[in-house]
């Protein structure tokens, strides 16, 4: 497989699921939400793989960092 290949590959366009679902809230004790937002390793995942937009990024990173305050979430999954 050679460059040219590579780039052809269609990848679709990623979105923010908060911009989209306005019902859907970014909240520290919505724990299924949040963890769909960190690694398996434990980190949270930066937006350009998940597709969130900025603004709900920024939201979702001070709540992850919250819940983990708050012992809801662990700091190092091992």
């Amino acid at each position: 497989m050679n460059m040219t290949d590579r780039k052809k590959r269609f990848m679709r366009k990623k979105y923010c699921k908060f911009c989209a679902n306005t019902e859907l809230v970014i909240d520290y004790k919505n724990l299924e939400i949040m963890k769909q937002y960190i690694s398996d390793v434990g980190k949270i995942e930066p937006a350009r793989l998940t597709g969130t937009c900025a603004k709900h990024q920024r939201k979702l990173t001070n709540e992850i960092k919250r819940a983990r305050q708050m012992a809801l979430i662990p700091y190092v999954i091992e």
